[in-house]
């Protein structure tokens, strides 16, 4: 197998499904089925989760709120997706565990990167909530610290589009395809594929990137097959 371990990172927005705020059952119920079908391969999964269908701090910056404390609201809000995957996640009969930058008695215990191996190694799902922990960093940043920490093979970025283009595919029909990138070549196109630091982070720690559509049903299971359906960044 190619990948014995990944670390997928979803937007909170794309958990809305077609409602404008919050949850909707039935898309993190198709994320599961995605996330089951890898466990089902053989491979262990990490998960990374943003918090922006709940709370984004830098838009609570924007009408007066501390960033800080924005940021702390955040990745509260992670922490309710992370634990929205989860239940869905034993729903189906997975193994899923919840380990968050800052430890939520009852709720979830502080994440640390033996901690995450030893639940992966286990058979678990772990879902790594609350950002880096720290105010002024995005979830792409806690996504590419955790597949780093875990030791990842992959970390995959689901998105709705199918991968990287020469310019937005929704707005510019003319836009054409990558299939691959090295870093550099992102760099130089300026492609917004992750924030800087978290591409940055993974650039130095040779931290293959793969974006794709996680929103078509078998997808997951496609790329992690090696179906070029997406853009790999390396």
């Amino acid at each position: 197998m190619k990948y014995k371990r990944i670390l997928l990172k979803l937007s909170g927005e794309s958990l809305m499904g077609e409602d404008n705020y919050g949850i909707n059952y039935n898309t993190v119920r198709h994320f599961a089925s995605e996330i089951k079908s890898a466990v089902e391969m053989g491979v262990q999964v990490g998960v990374v989760i943003g918090g922006g269908n709940i709370f984004r701090g830098v838009q609570g910056a924007s009408k007066g709120f501390d960033r800080r404390q924005g940021d702390q609201m955040g990745m509260l809000a992670t922490v309710i997706n992370a634990m929205a995957v989860q239940a869905v996640l034993e729903e189906l009969d997975v193994k899923a565990k919840v380990l968050t930058a800052v430890s939520i008695e009852g709720v979830s215990e502080k994440i640390s990167w033996r901690k995450a191996v030893e639940n992966l190694e286990a058979g678990y799902v772990v879902i790594l909530g609350g950002g880096t922990g720290n105010p002024f960093f995005t979830t792409d940043s806690g996504a590419a610290l955790r597949a780093v920490e875990i030791g990842a093979d992959l970390l995959l970025k689901g998105t709705r589009v199918d991968g990287v283009y020469t310019a937005d595919p929704e707005k510019d029909p003319s836009a054409a395809k990558y299939t691959n990138l090295t870093f550099d070549e992102a760099y130089e196109k300026n492609l917004k594929i992750m924030d800087m630091t978290a591409f940055t982070l993974c650039k130095e720690n040779h931290m293959p990137i793969y974006v794709y559509d996680a929103n078509k049903p078998g997808n997951l299971k496609k790329v992690l097959d090696g179906e070029p359906i997406g853009t790999l960044l390396q």
